[in-house]
């Protein structure tokens, strides 16, 4: 038996007002979010995981808190895994605005695999707070067809958990929010830099032979302090520095620290015996027993070393040479440091040369990468870089010029100290100075901080804690 034909139990023109006034209500009560559809890039061909997945797209959509009084979800709580965030919500969105307004804009997407309807993994930007949440189910029969029609979507939503998915809407609301999100790891980054300069000064005699270490001592955890007698009246006192070693080991086995060698920032002048070297143990050590004896030059030689140019850009510490002497007799020879930054701080002499008649000229290599065109262009905001011997891929966080800092994620290996990191859109070229680990951040975390509290509390360097002293 047919239905009666006089009773039409909603017609076009009913269904239409009915859906223009939830329009309207959305419009006035609404939220405007942001719906961003996935893009599987890579799937597993058997059972079809996804592997990689985008986000690239974003479009304003006005939406309804159909949960007034607050997030659902177990909120914030404290896991196993440390502070986390549980919160949900559910979200009521016009269908019509979505078939006439999204899909649309959809078709024809690459990697978009459904845009007749929300889809579950789709996310919703939620600009109160900037939180993006994950579209888990989708009901569209509720209301259960209202004169024969369904006239919204209501989308159960989840706090999104962050898993390295590329996130690049060109929405600066949005993708700010994901630039500390995740899997981070911090590059030290350098440019091409420039050479360091220096000049020495001249001694006509009495300076220091190099340092012979008769006792290297042990138990030093500090670099001791040197001396020597000092210099006959109008020459000058000799000024050494002491460097520890923990490559040998002791008679009982353990490695402790011993005196390695012992440089000079001056090689003094004017001597005419050989002075007497103290190595002094810093406050606080342990260190004992490490002995020295020296020699002194009684031809011309260099005295010291002053650094005119810490240069730039240096990832080890540069060699550093000397004009050969006239009388052809020895050289000097030295060593320089450089700090964080890749500038040499200072220069040391490991032999004052012998022969000189004059100052000689010094001269410091240069940084790898001088002559290359290296530390030009600016890193883009997850932009694909590759090391350029280690191949090594990942994509950009944030970079930071002033302090040369790149962050980044979604990293395929190990960058290789040295090499030349290229981005593959801005053509930026720096060289890696150095790498961090991993730093897993998150917004609502502050489990570091819990750890370095729990430190305070708990001391950890007693073999059982939590039982009897």
């Amino acid at each position: 038996m047919t239905l009666n034909p006089f009773f039409q139990n909603g017609t076009q023109s009913e269904q239409g007002l009915v859906q223009s006034l939830i329009n309207e209500q959305l419009k006035m009560y609404g939220i405007e979010c942001y719906y961003m559809p996935r893009s599987y890039v890579t799937t597993n061909t058997v059972i079809e995981e996804v592997i990689q997945s985008e986000f690239k797209n974003a479009y304003p959509l006005e939406a309804y808190m159909d949960n007034y009084e607050g997030f659902l979800g177990q909120g914030t709580i404290l896991s196993k895994f440390g502070i986390e965030d549980k919160d949900d919500c559910t979200l009521i969105i016009s269908r019509e605005r979505f078939e006439n307004y999204i899909s649309p804009l959809m078709e024809g997407l690459p990697d978009i695999e459904l845009t007749t309807r929300p889809k579950e993994g789709d996310l919703i930007y939620f600009p109160l707070g900037g939180r993006l949440f994950e579209i888990k189910f989708v009901e569209h029969e509720k209301p259960f067809y209202q004169l024969r029609k369904n006239y919204i979507y209501t989308l159960t939503c989840e706090l999104f958990r962050y898993e390295d998915e590329v996130i690049d809407t060109n929405i600066d609301q949005i993708d700010t929010e994901i630039e500390e999100i995740g899997y981070i790891r911090t590059l030290t980054m350098i440019g091409a830099g420039s050479s360091a300069l220096g000049i020495s000064s001249y001694c006509s005699s009495g300076s220091l032979s190099p340092v012979y270490i008769s006792n290297m001592g042990k138990k030093y955890s500090k670099r001791p302090k040197v001396g020597f007698t000092s210099a006959p009246d109008g020459g000058v006192t000799a000024i050494g520095i002491a460097s520890i070693t923990n490559e040998f080991v002791n008679c009982n086995g353990l490695y402790g620290g011993k005196v390695a060698t012992i440089w000079l920032s001056n090689a003094g002048c004017g001597y005419t015996i050989a002075p007497m070297v103290t190595i002094q143990t810093e406050k606080g050590d342990d260190g004992v027993g490490a002995a020295a004896t020296v020699g002194i030059i009684t031809t011309g030689s260099v005295m010291s070393i002053a650094v005119t140019d810490g240069g730039s850009g240096y990832q080890k510490a540069p060699d550093i040479w000397f004009d050969m002497p006239s009388s052809g007799i020895a050289s000097a020879t030295g060593i320089t440091t450089i700090n964080q930054a890749g500038i040499v701080t200072a220069a040391y002499l490991t032999y004052a040369g012998a022969g000189y008649t004059v100052a000689p000229n010094v001269y410091i290599s240069g940084p790898q990468g001088i002559g290359t065109d290296v530390g030009i262009g600016t890193y883009i905001f997850n932009e694909i870089i590759v090391g350029s011997s280690s191949s090594t891929t990942a994509r950009v966080k944030e970079w930071d010029v002033a302090t040369s800092l790149l962050e980044v994620s979604i990293v395929t290996g190990d960058f290789t100290p040295g090499e030349i990191i290229v981005g593959q859109e801005s053509g930026a070229r720096y060289l890696l100075s150095d790498e961090e680990e991993y730093d897993l951040v998150t917004p609502f975390a502050e489990n570091d901080t819990i750890e370095l509290k729990a430190k305070d509390i708990i001391d950890f360097s007693q073999q059982n804690p939590f039982g009897m002293p």
